[in-house]
């Protein structure tokens, strides 16, 4: 495919709906919630803050230039911009665990239309907490019904993937956001007016200082950029889209505004009603299909809260889906040159052959472990801890070191027609602060910082 005639996003506002919503996903309503709350709350959500302006912001940015300037998928971006080398890694690794991290966010994805189906049937009034235990894990490790959720969410994804860039992702996401930000606003306004609410405000906005060590902080680092959709190939692939006009500076900007924003109104949605009635924060990866449901069975009129939080979390999902969908599926395209739709079908089987082994091993093949990991934690474990990390971390170096700083100043100045004040700062920034703080999260994920600390201890 000739740049020239690669297909672009149609307006401004696509342009930014379009990368929210590929930032904007599970990362910030079901992960980042329980993160908080199992860090200290305000403690953990100022250095999230900190992490967000200082790391994320420009990784962000350095991922938008790699993807414009080369106008082609993940891993054919380094292929146009280092040719010859072995830099194309990066890319290969970002396709990896784009394709990877949808083997288990699949069955994650389906999980939120059973409940969706739940809440809408009346199955979740009248139980207590263990009862909403008993029922997710029962659920989570029988055969059939997670395999034809997984499928069904699958499907869905396939679907707008194949409509195309513009009459897919484009227009999906022109209607997802919106509503999902109006999901988000409703449920935060009913958890405020709920009685002891104060409670949950002040965990979420009033730092407790003793709270902040350095597991905190790195986990926030390491949040910031799940959050942001950083090294798994995702903004590579959506800038790749964009036009030669868009200053990235500016979308950088409100993307990440606008998915800090998500992640802030999840605490806000979730932490005062968590509070409200007496259950601890620090719940954790089952706070959003264990803890709420039960926290919403004891509001009046609880069903129809579940349904539309449901209905939230099934839309954050289906963007997730969507653009790591899209990494891998321009891969095939653009790479094997296939047609989209072939290349999305191949990419779709291969998501449901992973879905379907991790759903199982969640049941029938929990004996069958990697390492000590069934095959759906594995999944987890190899791209948030290993391929996530180090992508971006190689990301940086990259740009950092090898490519021209003019070169680079170009093309995030749209060639000097808009301005980038801080830009030395940033490139500071890119070439070694961010490689480096990278690179703790990644030795901190592995375990291996802790073991280097005891050794000086």
């Amino acid at each position: 495919m000739s740049i020239e005639k690669r297909v672009t996003f149609g307006s401004k506002l696509g342009v930014v709906l379009a990368t929210v919503g590929c930032a904007v996903g599970l990362g910030n309503i079901w992960r980042f919630p329980y993160m908080t709350g199992v860090n200290g709350g305000a403690a953990f959500l100022l250095i999230y803050f900190v992490c967000i302006i200082f790391l994320g912001f420009p990784v962000m940015v350095t991922e938008f230039f790699i993807g414009r300037k080369s106008r082609r998928n993940a891993a054919g971006a380094f292929k146009v911009m280092a040719p010859g080398t072995k830099w194309s890694i990066i890319g290969y690794n970002g396709v990896f665990a784009a394709f990877f991290i949808l083997g288990f966010y699949a069955v994650v994805s389906g999980w939120t239309l059973e409940y969706i189906y739940q809440a809408f049937s009346g199955s979740l009034s009248g139980k207590s907490a263990i009862d909403f235990k008993e029922d997710f894990d029962s659920f989570a490790g029988s055969d059939f019904r997670p395999i034809l959720w997984t499928f069904l969410f699958v499907l869905m994804t396939h679907l707008i993937i194949i409509s195309g860039v513009k009459k897919g992702i484009e227009r999906a996401s022109k209607i997802m956001m919106p509503i999902l930000f109006l999901i988000l606003i409703i449920l935060c306004v009913r958890s405020v007016t709920l009685p002891n609410a104060h409670l949950g405000l002040d965990f979420l906005f009033k730092p407790d200082f003793s709270k902040i060590n350095s597991s905190v902080i790195l986990s926030a680092m390491g949040q910031a950029f799940f959050s942001l959709s950083i090294g798994m190939g995702c903004l590579i692939t959506y800038s790749s889209y964009f036009g030669k006009e868009t200053n990235l500076q500016h979308t950088a900007l409100q993307v990440t505004v606008l998915d800090t924003l998500v992640a802030i109104l999840a605490g806000i949605m979730i932490f005062p009603a968590v509070f409200s009635f007496g259950i601890e924060p620090t719940a954790g990866p089952e706070l959003v299909f264990i803890t709420l449901p039960n926290v919403f069975n004891q509001l009046p009129l609880g069903n129809i809260w579940s349904l539309i939080f449901f209905i939230l979390l099934g839309v954050a999902a289906l963007t997730s889906t969507i653009s790591l969908h899209e990494v891998a599926t321009a891969y095939m395209h653009e790479e094997y040159k296939m047609t989209r739709s072939r290349a999305a079908l191949f990419v779709s089987g291969g998501i449901l052959i992973l879905g379907i082994i991790s759903s199982l091993s969640m049941g029938r093949l929990s004996d069958y472990t990697i390492f000590g990991l069934n095959f759906f934690d594995f999944l987890d474990y190899i791209t948030a801890k290993i391929m996530l990390p180090l992508g971006g971390m190689l990301i940086c170096i990259y740009v950092g070191f090898r490519v021209d700083r003019k070169v680079l100043k170009a093309e995030l100045t749209n060639e000097g027609t808009v301005p980038f004040y801080f830009f030395n700062t940033y490139a500071f920034f890119m070439k070694y602060v961010a490689p480096i703080a990278i690179g703790l999260i990644f030795l901190n994920e592995l375990g291996l910082l802790s073991k280097f600390q005891k050794l000086f201890v």
